[in-house]
């Protein structure tokens, strides 16, 4: 397995086969890319999520003196920065100094598909009530080298802005019976 490192995301940056936008060379570790949280946060307002139907939510934009997160709740926020490649495979993981603060970022989805371009929605979970701010670095973001034919992700998130609810609804294979 092959991973890029930070002065080659830079190059990859350069060259146009990684895309981050905003990209801030101050961002960049040894093998990855720091990235920052965005403005907003969407928020489940049901008290059962249904997986089978599209679940109500409300938009919660993150003042300038921060947003508590509550334990217990599921928060969708997203990257400030648009990423992507047509080459890579991206991989985002929550920063170990966010982990620290007992802040789940991203809870089962680290994997991005190759050619999904836009703002990836992130997953936060707090252990404890944890103030938050948007333009934090919340996550890194690592570019692994793939190998074999390339299929380009045309799926429903593409060119995501801002945080999104699951469309897992969509494509479901499980079928609700009225009983």
């Amino acid at each position: 397995m092959m991973i890029l490192t930070g002065p080659e995301i830079t190059t990859a940056v350069a060259d146009g086969r990684v895309c981050i936008d905003p990209f801030n060379v101050g961002q960049v570790n040894p093998n990855s890319y720091n990235v920052c949280l965005g403005e907003t946060l969407l928020i489940y307002t049901e008290r059962v999520i249904d997986a089978c139907r599209p679940n109500s939510t409300r938009t919660q934009r993150i003042p300038d003196s921060g947003y508590e997160l509550q334990p217990g709740e599921l928060y969708l926020g997203h990257t400030q920065e648009r990423v992507g490649s047509d080459i890579f495979v991206p991989l985002l993981f929550g920063r170990s100094s966010v982990g620290r603060l007992g802040l789940f970022v991203e809870i089962t989805a680290p994997v991005g598909d190759i050619g999904f371009h836009g703002q990836w929605t992130l997953m936060l979970s707090p252990v404890r009530p944890l103030r938050v701010y948007a333009g934090m670095k919340i996550g890194q973001i690592m570019f692994f080298v793939s190998v074999g034919p390339v299929d380009l992700y045309h799926g429903k998130y593409q060119a995501a802005r801002g945080p999104q609810p699951s469309g897992y609804w969509r494509d479901s294979e499980i079928r609700v019976v009225a009983s």
